[in-house]
C-alpha cells in the first residue's frame, strides 16, 4: 500500500462480527467443520476454514455474530476470550478493496473517495458497548491485579517479564492449548493490545447511545510530519443508508456463487479511507497505526479452538493481482469444533504491512520514470524496482545506497532517533546494458585534480572562485589553486564551461587513470595471474571433482576477463595440485610435456620454478590441455585422505611475490586440514556449546595462522576464492578468514556428487572467473566537515582506521559504512561523501574510481523519518548482528537489534505521529516494513539456528552476508514467492508475488520460491493433471520425481515460460541457485516451510503477527 501522497489517515479493516467474509476477519461459517493440520511450522495460524466465502455484495448488516478464529498473542502464552456479542455490530468494506491514494487507479465499479465520510460526532469517545469489557495497559479495572504476558517465545504463565528473549535460547514450539491458564474476565494479560485499538483506553467511559459514525480525519497540512500509514480497524458500522463500495466478482468455488474481492486489489486495504480520528485531537500526519490486539480465550477454555493450518482449503484476501480462494477440502484430517465457541477477534494479518504490496506499489509508482541523480538528498526507488538511472552529479544507487538520505543536523538528534547512518557501497557494481559505465578521464602525468588539504578528488560539489584560477573544496572548505592545465572560464552561472565536457564535473562517477605515484614502489603494476589449485585426495577423486574442474578448465580459461575490447585476455595462469604435498606444473609453452615438480617440505613453503609456472594462455594451451587430461589419470588410484591447506596459499602468495604481480587463487578444497603441517586444524565443532555464552567460540577462527596469512596476501594482492566440497565438518569459521579478509569469495558443495551439484559448481565457477575484479585495491570514504566514517562491515582487512584493503574486489561485494558526528552539519550544505577506489585493473592499468554523493540534512525528526529505506537499515542490522556474534551471544545480539528498533519507531511515535491511543501501533511510511523484515533477520539460521543447521552451515552463511548488496539481503531475508498456476504465458510479465507464509498457498497451486541460494517449486496436491503434464511430463502429483535438480525440457508455452523465468532469475543473482522440488507433504515440504517466514518456525522464531505484537510491547514499554 502506498500512500505517499495521502495527506491523511488511513483506516484499515479490522476483522468484523456480523460479516460472513470468511477468511478475512476469520468467522466460522456455519455448519462447517473446522480441522487441524500441524506438520511443521503448525502455528495454527489460519482462522478456521471453510468451503465457502459468503457474499457480502449489500451494505445491510448481516444476521447474528459467527464465531471469529483465536489469533494468538506473542508467544504461547495466556489467553481468554473477547467480549460477549453485542447488537449494533458494525462492518467494514472488504479487507482487500483498494486504497485510495492517486498511486493506482480505482476499478471503474469503485465509488469516488471519501463518499462515505461524514461529520464528526461531538463525543470524543471511540469505545462501543463491545469494548467495555476489555483493558488496555495502564487502564486497570479493580478486580484483578494486572498480569504481564509473557516475553517473546516463552512459555512460562503470569511471570511478569521485561518482554526480552527467554535466558535459556529459542522456547521449542509448544501447542497453544499447552500453554493457558486463568485470568479473571476483565485482564487482558500478555503483550499490550497491538493491532486492534479496543477503541481509546478504558479511563473513557463506554460509548452509549446511537452507533458511532465514521471520524473525518483532522487536515495534517498544518503539520511537515512523515506520510504514515494507518492501519486502524474499524469497530463501526457504515452511517444509515450510506451504500458500501460494490465488490467485484471472485472465482466462485463448487457450488457456490459468491462475490470476493476484486481480482486485481490490493491485499489489506479498505476500499474507502475509513478516519479514526478522535475530535479534540491536534491534527498530526497520517500515521500507520495497527490497532488493537485480540482478547485472548476466557478463562477455563484451554487454548485455541482446533484450527487448520492455511495450506488447506483456507480462502484468504488475495494478493494484489491475485484473485479469490481456491477450492480444497476445508475439513483435512482434523475435527469440528465446539459449536458454542463465542466470538473471537483475530489480528488479520491482511491488514498488517504487507512486503508485497509495498513492492508492488512502488513497482507501479517508480518503475516507468528514469531515475535522474541530479537532486541533493532524493531516496532512489525500491531495490525491486526495475529503473533506469541517469547521472547527474550523484552516484548511482547501484553503486551507493544509503540507510537515510536525510542525515540529522545534530549528533543529539541522532542518537534520540537511533536511526543508523550508513551506506552500502558496491564500488564495481555491474550495470545494465541501457547505462554507461564509469568514463575514463586521464589527466596524464600530473594525475587527478586533488583538494591540497584532504585530498578529495575533484568532483560535482567543488566551487570554483577568481574567475576558475581556484577551487573551494566542498569537503574541507580548503581553497586549492589550479593547476594551469587544467584552467578554464567559468559562465554566468560560476560554472566552468567546459562543466559538460568533464565527466568529474558533471557525474557522480568517473574513473581516473592512475599515475606511478599511486602504484607500489612507484613502478606500473604487472598484469595479474591466476593460480588453479586443485585437491587431488581420496575424496576430491571418488566424487569425479577433479575429474570435472580438468574438463571444465579446457574451455574455461577462453573466458578469462580481458580488458575493454582487447583480444586475449593479459591474465597469466598457474597450476597446482595437492595433498600432503603439493605438485606444481611447468606448463611452458616450448615443453612438448608439462613436468610435474613435488613440495614435500610443507613447513617451509617455497615455488620450485619460476619460468614456466604462469604463463600465457594462449601460448601455452597445447601443454596446458595436455596437463588436464593428465592429472585426473596420475591420481585416479590415489589412497591418501589427509589434507594441508595452509601451505597451499603461501604456495600461491609465493608465487605471485615471486612473478611480481596481484592475482587470485582458485582453491578447490574437500576436508579438514588434519595433516601435519602450518594451519593444521582439528575437529571443534559441538552441538553442545549452541545457545551458551562460549556459542561465539564456534564462528572465531580455531588459530591466528589464517589471520596473519590474510595479512601478506592482502599486502601481494592475493586474493583467495575458496570453493569447498566438504561431507562432515571442515571448519568453514577458520577456512574462511582468508578469502573473507581478502576480498574473495566462499562457496560450498556440502556432500558434492556431479550429477546434483555439479552444473551448480561449474556456473558458480565460471560466473567466479569471467567477473570483473579490481586487483590490490584500497579504497577510502572522505565526508564534508560534521559527519566522518568510523565503522566499516564487509569481507576486507584494515591496517588503519580509514583505508579498506582487498586483496581483490570484484563486481558482487559490498562495503557498508556507517557514519557518525564529530560536528554539527548544516541544512544549506548538506552532507556530502566521496568513495574513492584505487585498483589494478585485469589488463594491468592503475585506476582510482570514484563515486559522490550529496545528502539532505535536516534539523526535524519527521523529515529523517520521512526518507529513510528499510532495505538498506536491514542490510546493515544484519551485517551488524553477523559480526555482533563474534564478540557476544547470539541471544544478547538479538535483543539488542530488538531494543535499537523499538527505539526507533518508539522514537517516531513520540516526536513524529499525531496523539493517539496507545493501544495503536503506528509506524513511518518508509519503515511499515521494519518489523517483518528485521523478524526475518532475527530467526535467520545465524541467529537462531534449529538442531539441523550445523555449524560450518551458520559460519557459510555468515560469510554470505557480511558481502551481500542490498537486493541479496532483501531476497534472502524476506523470499520472493510466485504463484505459477497464475502465469500468463502470453504476456511478459510476472505473476504477482505472494506473502511468505503457508496461509498463502493453494493446494491446487505450483509456486516458485527463490531466496538467492536456492530455488524451491512446490507443487500443490490437487494442481489440475493438464499442468502437472506441461511442467513435469507425467500425468499425476504422484508421478512427479522430487530428485530431478532441473526442470524437464518439454515443447510447450507453460514449461518454456517457467524454464525462461528461471533463468532469468540465476542470472540476477551472484550464485548459481539449486532447484528443488517439493511435492504437498513431502519430507523436502520442512525445508520450504523453513522460508516461509511470516510464520511461526521450528526453531522458536515467531510469526510476523506475533512480531509486530512484542514490538509493540517493547515501544510501550519505552514510552512509559
Amino acid at each position: 500500500m502506498n500512500v505517499n501522497q495521502q495527506a491523511h489517515m488511513a483506516s484499515y479493516g479490522q476483522p468484523q462480527h456480523a460479516y460472513q467474509q470468511h477468511g478475512y476477519g476469520g468467522q466460522i461459517i456455519p455448519n462447517v467443520p473446522v480441522s487441524q493440520y500441524g506438520p511443521y511450522n503448525g502455528p495454527a495460524l489460519g482462522p478456521p476454514q471453510g468451503p465457502l466465502r459468503a457474499s457480502h455484495s449489500t451494505g445491510a448488516p448481516s444476521p447474528a455474530p459467527r464465531p471469529q478464529a483465536v489469533y494468538s498473542q506473542y508467544g504461547q502464552g495466556d489467553m481468554q476470550n473477547g467480549p460477549a456479542p453485542i447488537p449494533n455490530q458494525m462492518h467494514r468494506p472488504p479487507v482487500s478493496q483498494p486504497y485510495m491514494p492517486g498511486t493506482a487507479p480505482l476499478p471503474a465499479s469503485q465509488p469516488p473517495p471519501y463518499q462515505q465520510f461524514t461529520l464528526p460526532p461531538t463525543s470524543a469517545h471511540q469505545l462501543t458497548n463491545q469494548m467495555a469489557g476489555m483493558q488496555l495497559s495502564g487502564a486497570q479495572t479493580s478486580t484483578a491485579p494486572p498480569v504481564t504476558g509473557p516475553g517473546y517465545g516463552s512459555q512460562t504463565t503470569q511471570q511478569p517479564t521485561s518482554g526480552n528473549f527467554p535466558s535459556t535460547g529459542p522456547a521449542p514450539y509448544v501447542p497453544y492449548s499447552a500453554s493457558s491458564s486463568h485470568f479473571p474476565a476483565n485482564n487482558l494479560p500478555g503483550p499490550p493490545p497491538t493491532s486492534l485499538s479496543q477503541g481509546s483506553s478504558l479511563t473513557q467511559p463506554p460509548f452509549s447511545g446511537p452507533p458511532p459514525q465514521r471520524f473525518s480525519a483532522p487536515p495534517t497540512s498544518t503539520f511537515m510530519t512523515p506520510q504514515t500509514t494507518s492501519y486502524v480497524p474499524s469497530n463501526f458500522p457504515p452511517p444509515a443508508g450510506a451504500s458500501r463500495p460494490p465488490t467485484m466478482q471472485g472465482p466462485p468455488l463448487p457450488g457456490q456463487q459468491f462475490t470476493g474481492p476484486p481480482v486485481s486489489q490490493p491485499n489489506h486495504i479498505s476500499g474507502t479511507s475509513l478516519q479514526q480520528g478522535m475530535s479534540g485531537v491536534p491534527p498530526g500526519p497520517p500515521g500507520a497505526v495497527l490497532q488493537g490486539l485480540p482478547p485472548p480465550p476466557q478463562a477455563g477454555q484451554q487454548g485455541f479452538p482446533p484450527q487448520q493450518n492455511g495450506s488447506f482449503g483456507q480462502i484468504r484476501g488475495p494478493q494484489p493481482n491475485y484473485g479469490g480462494g481456491f477450492t480444497g477440502a476445508a475439513n483435512y484430517g482434523g475435527q469440528v469444533p465446539p459449536p458454542t465457541a463465542p466470538p473471537q477477534k483475530r489480528l488479520d494479518p491482511d491488514s498488517i504491512p504487507s512486503p508485497v504490496q509495498v513492492i508492488e506499489d512502488d513497482k507501479a509508482s517508480r518503475g516507468s520514470e528514469p531515475f535522474t541523480t541530479g537532486v541533493r538528498g532524493q531516496a532512489p526507488p525500491l531495490i525491486t524496482t526495475n529503473f533506469l538511472v541517469k547521472d547527474q552529479g550523484n552516484a548511482s544507487p547501484r553503486y551507493i545506497r544509503c540507510t537515510a538520505y536525510n542525515f540529522p543536523c545534530t549528533s543529539d538528534m541522532a542518537k534520540q532517533s537511533q536511526v543508523p547512518l550508513a551506506a552500502v557501497i558496491k564500488p564495481m557494481a555491474a550495470l545494465p546494458l541501457d547505462e554507461v559505465p564509469p568514463y575514463i578521464v586521464d589527466h596524464g602525468e600530473s594525475g587527478p585534480i586533488r583538494c591540497n588539504r584532504c585530498k578529495a578528488y575533484m568532483c560535482p560539489f567543488m566551487q570554483f572562485i577568481e574567475g576558475g584560477r581556484r577551487f573551494q573544496c566542498a569537503f574541507c572548505s580548503c581553497v586549492t589553486e589550479v593547476p594551469p592545465h587544467y584552467f578554464q572560464h567559468l559562465d554566468h552561472t560560476g560554472k566552468r564551461v567546459d562543466y559538460y565536457e568533464r565527466p568529474e564535473l558533471s557525474l557522480g562517477s568517473y574513473e581516473f587513470l592512475a599515475t606511478v605515484d599511486y602504484c607500489k614502489n612507484n613502478k606500473l603494476p604487472n598484469p595479474p595471474a591466476f593460480i588453479f589449485m586443485i585437491d587431488v585426495s581420496y575424496n576430491a577423486v571418488k566424487s569425479g571433482l577433479v575429474n570435472l574442474i580438468c574438463d571444465e578448465l579446457k574451455t574455461l580459461l577462453d573466458y578469462l576477463p580481458r580488458e575493454g575490447s582487447v583480444e586475449e585476455s593479459a591474465i597469466k595462469v598457474g597450476f597446482v595440485t595437492y595433498n600432503k604435498v603439493l605438485h606444481f606444473y611447468n606448463v611452458k609453452s616450448s615443453l612438448a610435456q608439462p613436468q610435474m615438480l613435488v613440495v614435500s617440505d610443507v613447513a617451509d613453503m617455497f615455488v620450485p620454478l619460476l619460468d614456466g609456472f604462469l604463463v600465457n594462455n594462449n601460448e601455452s594451451r597445447t601443454v596446458i590441455n595436455s596437463l588436464l587430461e593428465q592429472i585426473p589419470e596420475m591420481f585416479a588410484d590415489t589412497r591418501e585422505t589427509e589434507t594441508v591447506f595452509g601451505p597451499v596459499i603461501q604456495a600461491g602468495l609465493e608465487a605471485l611475490k615471486a612473478a611480481d604481480c596481484a592475482g587470485k587463487l582458485f582453491i578447490f578444497h574437500s576436508s579438514l586440514p588434519i595433516a601435519e603441517a602450518p594451519g593444521k586444524l582439528k575437529n571443534r565443532d559441538d552441538k553442545k556449546l549452541i545457545n551458551t555464552d562460549k556459542e561465539k567460540t564456534l564462528f572465531q577462527p580455531q588459530t591466528s595462522f589464517y589471520n596473519n596469512l590474510s595479512k601478506e596476501c592482502v599486502a601481494q594482492g592475493c586474493c583467495v576464492d575458496l570453493f569447498l566440497f566438504p561431507n562432515q565438518y571442515v571448519d568453514v569459521a577458520t577456512l574462511g578468514v582468508v578469502p573473507f579478509q581478502t576480498g574473495g569469495s566462499l562457496y560450498k558443495y556440502t556432500y558434492f556428487q556431479v550429477a546434483t551439484d555439479g552444473e551448480r559448481f561449474l556456473k558458480d565457477l565460471h560466473r567466479d572467473v569471467q567477473k570483473v575484479v579490481g586487483f590490490d585495491t584500497v579504497m577510502r570514504v572522505r565526508t564534508s566537515t560534521g559527519i566522518r566514517a568510523t565503522d566499516f562491515f564487509g569481507t576486507f582487512y584494515m591496517s588503519n582506521t580509514t583505508d579498506i584493503e582487498l586483496a581483490g574486489l570484484d563486481s558482487e561485494k559490498t562495503i557498508t559504512v556507517e557514519f557518525k558526528h564529530d560536528d554539527k552539519l548544516s541544512e544549506d550544505s548538506g552532507a556530502l561523501m566521496q568513495c574513492a577506489l584505487l585498483y589494478t585493473s585485469c589488463g594491468g592499468q592503475r585506476r582510482l574510481r570514484i563515486h559522490n554523493l550529496a545528502l539532505n540534512c535536516c534539523t526535524q525528526l519527521a523529515d529523517l523519518y520521512r526518507n529513510c529505506e528499510t532495505d538498506t537499515l536491514i542490510n546493515y542490522f544484519a551485517k551488524f548482528a553477523y559480526r555482533g556474534v563474534l564478540s557476544n551471544a547470539t541471544k544478547a545480539v538479538r535483543e539488542s537489534l530488538i531494543n535499537q528498533c523499538a527505539q526507533i519507531l518508539a522514537c517516531y511515535r513520540k516526536n513524529c505521529a499525531s496523539p493517539s491511543s496507545a493501544g495503536q501501533l503506528i509506524l513511518p511510511e518508509c519503515m511499515k516494513l521494519l518489523p517483518v523484515y528485521l523478524n526475518c533477520v532475527l530467526k535467520s539460521d545465524m541467529l537462531q539456528a534449529g538442531a539441523d543447521v550445523s555449524t560450518d552451515d551458520r559460519a557459510y552463511i555468515r560469510q554470505l552476508v557480511t558481502a551481500m548488496d542490498v537486493a541479496e539481503t532483501n531476497v534472502f531475508f524476506y523470499p520472493r514467492l510466485l504463484p505459477l498456476h497464475k502465469l500468463d504465458v502470453d504476456s511478459d510479465a510476472l505473476p504477482v508475488a505472494v506473502r511468505d507464509s503457508e496461509e498463502r498457498l493453494s493446494k491446487g497451486g505450483i509456486y516458485l520460491l527463490e531466496n538467492g541460494l536456492n530455488i524451491f517449486l512446490w507443487v500443490g496436491m490437487n494442481v489440475q493433471q493438464e499442468l502437472i503434464q506441461s511442467i513435469f511430463n507425467v500425468p499425476s502429483f504422484g508421478q512427479i520425481d522430487c530428485s530431478m535438480n532441473a526442470m524437464p525440457v518439454l515443447d510447450n508455452p507453460f514449461s518454456k515460460k517457467i524454464r525462461a523465468m528461471i533463468d532469468a532469475f540465476r542470472a540476477q543473482r551472484p550464485r548459481f541457485m539449486k532447484f528443488l522440488i517439493v511435492k504437498q507433504e513431502d519430507k523436502l515440504e520442512l525445508l520450504f516451510k523453513h522460508f516461509l517466514v511470516e510464520d511461526k518456525n521450528m526453531n522458536g522464531g515467531a510469526s510476523y503477527v506475533d512480531f509486530l505484537c512484542h514490538m509493540h510491547k517493547e515501544i510501550r514499554q519505552l514510552l512509559s
